[in-house]
């Protein structure tokens, strides 16, 4: 009977294959949104030889070629989207057949045109029986996870990196790294890779490690993929659990430094990222939220483990459900002004010619109540995480810059914001390096590419930063940033997956100088156990690390010499 399934599939997907490459020949696209990932009209009507039925070899081939990406159970790792729910599981089976064939690798998506039609359809048919409830998750057999393992490779055989760049094989807390424009290759001296990590349990012997001195506990644990976190003015620690659309409390410490109290604030949310409290100082009245479509506010007061009343939306903000979905909100220490960041929908598009990124790659500007929206500063790929500087008031801001140019190009950064400043996205970069793929656009701007003040390795996944603010850390530490780095997809080896320190030596202003601070979250060059995301000073001084691999919260604190 296996075998009758085989041969019907293959003449299935043969006559599938033929078909599908004289559709495509013409294909005419729906509107923008209509289809699955714009998937051509004719790609509904693709039939599924398996339905509700995968075969075994299905699962298994999820397992090698999807799970790193999307989850074992296909729920998504964070900002991946999970398949077992949204416009996946929704959508017919003839456009996810089309997309997986495609790909989207301006969005991280590889296009499996390399498996043969019989074994794209079984992973589709897989995903969807398995998001209808009608399967449970396949496990991996002996082949797979064999197949798994070694797609790994061995670290040993890595390419060395070329200085100043690096890879986490030598990343170690306390190196520092410098890097400058005079560092940056060609475009295309590498070839682009697709890299993404794959998630493991940490392991029995893996812990986060620190400089000299410090000491890293586990504050919470067993959370859903926690994203970015502030600090209330009470000390309540808030977190955006993106893909659950919640926002949870954290409250006080125990003597081993966990939470002593978790609450659940607000659910139902579109995609939260940021979370900020207003007006700024210690008598809040609003806690604003932002979604990846809207700034939203509830009625708040210190200490309020749940809203006062329902949501008050602020503003809409530009979102096509498509490209960076983070969303970071600052006010002015004097609570005239809010700051959004808003990331680019694409790696390289033009906004001359696609309208979806219009008011995007920018950080705006509002009054508190959401009127009078501007451009404050424009040209930043992706501004995930914006933090002011406590001393100066200056508006900061932590950037993934754009893929696809080679292992070394262009680097992540983090910069302070010049108010009407350039920085050069999609055409420029890094002080006025064009981008090939948009060779004579804009030469006018040239000149105008604002350098950032600090290069971080290209493609580490630069998100939120913070400046220590407490006292529990050497005096040496007052006002530094604190940033994390998510982890590369776009990069061989891989870089990232730690918490890094830029030193400002009590001057308000970086010297290109970055360190770093906690290691320790990959275990080889295919599979990681952490990212971390969030970072916040605790109302003791200590620094919490909010990890989206293993769904904790970590906590460093200094303890001195033992």
């Amino acid at each position: 009977m296996r075998r009758r399934q085989h041969v019907l599939a293959a003449l299935i997907a043969a006559f599938i294959v033929t078909s599908v490459a004289a559709l495509f020949g013409t294909l005419v696209l729906r509107g923008q949104n209509k289809t699955f990932h714009n998937a051509p009209s004719e790609a509904e009507h693709l039939k599924n030889p398996y339905g509700m039925h995968p075969p075994a070899d299905g699962g298994q081939l999820y397992l090698r070629d999807c799970s790193a990406c999307h989850g074992l159970r296909g729920e998504g790792v964070a900002n991946i989207p999970g398949l077992i729910k949204g416009p996946t599981r929704s959508a017919p089976d003839g456009e996810v057949f089309w997309f997986v064939t495609q790909g989207d690798i301006k969005n991280g998506m590889p296009a499996w045109s390399s498996l043969s039609a019989n074994e794209r359809w079984e992973i589709v048919s897989y995903i969807k029986a398995l998001g209808a409830g009608k399967i449970s998750a396949a496990k991996p057999s002996g082949d797979t996870e064999r197949a798994m393992a070694s797609s790994n490779g061995a670290d040993a055989s890595l390419p060395m990196p070329v200085p100043p760049f690096t890879d986490f094989r030598f990343e170690k807390p306390g190196e520092l790294h410098h890097i400058t424009l005079a560092d940056l290759p060609q475009p295309y001296a590498t070839p682009a890779a697709d890299a993404g990590p794959r998630i493991v349990p940490r392991p029995a012997n893996a812990w986060p490690q620190v400089p000299p001195g410090f000491e890293v506990q586990l504050y919470a644990t067993g959370l859903h993929i926690p994203r970015l976190m502030r600090t209330a003015p009470n000390g309540d620690i808030f977190v955006a659990m993106t893909n659950t659309g919640e926002v949870r409390i954290f409250r006080g410490m125990t003597k081993d430094g966990k939470a002593e109290q978790s609450s659940l604030f607000a659910k139902g949310l579109h995609i939260p990222f940021g979370i900020n409290f207003y007006p700024p100082g210690p008598d809040p009245q609003w806690l604003y939220v932002g979604e990846t479509n809207e700034i939203i506010r509830y009625p708040y007061r210190n200490g309020d483990m749940t809203p006062r009343g329902p949501a008050q939306k602020i503003h809409e903000l530009p979102s096509n459900g498509r490209g960076h979905v983070t969303r970071d909100i600052q006010f002015t220490p004097d609570g005239k002004h809010m700051f959004v960041g808003v990331g680019s929908a694409s790696n390289v598009d033009d906004p001359d010619t696609h309208p979806a990124e219009k008011d995007r790659a920018d950080i705006l500007e509002f009054n508190p109540d959401g009127s009078d929206m501007r451009i404050y500063a424009y040209g930043i790929r992706n501004p995930a995480g914006l933090a002011i500087d406590p001393t100066t008031h200056q508006l900061w801001c932590s950037v993934n810059e754009r893929d696809n140019l080679g292992n070394n190009l262009v680097p992540d950064y983090i910069t302070h914001v010049t108010p009407g400043g350039f920085y050069g996205w999609p055409w420029w970069y890094m002080g006025g390096h064009q981008d090939p793929r948009l060779e004579g656009k804009h030469p006018e701007l040239k000149d105008k590419v604002i350098t950032p003040d600090v290069i971080l390795n290209p493609h580490n996944a630069s998100l939120e930063m913070t400046f220590y603010t407490g006292h529990q850390f050497p005096a040496q530490y007052d006002g530094d940033i604190f940033a994390s780095e998510h982890g590369s997809w776009n990069r061989d080896p891989r870089v990232g997956y730690e918490l890094i320190r830029v030193p400002l030596h009590g001057t308000g202003h970086a010297s290109d100088t970055f360190e770093d601070f906690m290691t320790g979250f990959v275990v080889n060059d295919r599979a990681v156990w952490g990212r971390p995301v969030g970072v916040t000073v605790a109302s003791d001084g200590s620094l919490l690390v909010s990890d989206d691999g293993s769904g904790s919260i970590w906590r460093i604190l200094h303890v001195g010499k033992k």
